[in-house]
C-alpha cells in the first residue's frame, strides 16, 4: 500500500511541476515574447512558484523514497545495470539540470530581468519545461518496465 501511494504522490507532483511549466511555456512565454513583457512571466511565477516548488520537493521525496523501495540502502543503483537504474540515474540527472537552470533563472536573470534579456529567461523556461517533460517520459518508462 506504501509503494502504491509513493506513486500516487510521485505522479501528482509531476503533474503539478510538468504541467505549469507547460502552461508558462505555451501560453505565457509565447504572449511575453511577443509583446516584450516581462511582467507576465513574473505574474505567473508568483502564483505558481511556490506551489510548483512544493510539488518538485514532493517529487524528490517520493523519487528517494521509491529508489530506496526498489534498491534497498541503494544497494547496486550504482552499477546502472539494469534498466531502472539507469532510468532513475537519468531522472536524478534531469534533476540536477532542473536545479542548475533553477538557480542561474533565479539569482542571475529574473533579479535583471528587463525587456532586452527576456529571451535568455525564454530558453530556462523550455529547457526546465523539456526535462519536466522528459521527467515524465522516463517515469512512465519506469513503470512499463522500460520504454524499449
Amino acid at each position: 500500500m506504501l509503494f502504491k501511494l509513493l506513486v500516487i504522490l510521485h505522479t501528482l507532483g509531476a503533474t503539478v511541476w510538468t504541467g505549469g511549466h507547460l502552461v508558462l511555456a505555451v501560453t505565457v512565454l509565447p504572449q511575453a515574447l511577443k509583446n516584450r513583457d516581462h511582467d507576465r512571466i513574473h505574474q505567473f511565477e508568483e502564483h505558481f512558484e511556490g506551489f510548483g516548488l512544493l510539488s518538485l520537493l514532493l517529487q524528490v521525496i517520493t523519487g528517494l523514497w521509491l529508489t530506496w523501495t526498489y534498491f534497498p540502502g541503494f544497494q547496486n543503483f550504482l552499477a546502472f545495470d539494469s534498466y531502472l537504474s539507469q532510468y532513475i540515474g537519468m531522472k536524478l540527472l534531469g534533476l540536477l539540470g532542473t536545479l542548475a537552470l533553477a538557480i542561474h533563472a533565479r539569482f542571475f536573470i529574473i533579479p535583471n530581468l528587463t525587456k532586452e534579456n527576456l529571451n535568455s529567461l525564454a530558453y530556462h523556461i523550455v529547457g526546465v519545461t523539456t526535462l519536466a517533460v522528459l521527467f515524465v517520459v522516463i517515469g512512465a518508462g519506469i513503470r512499463l518496465g522500460g520504454l524499449s
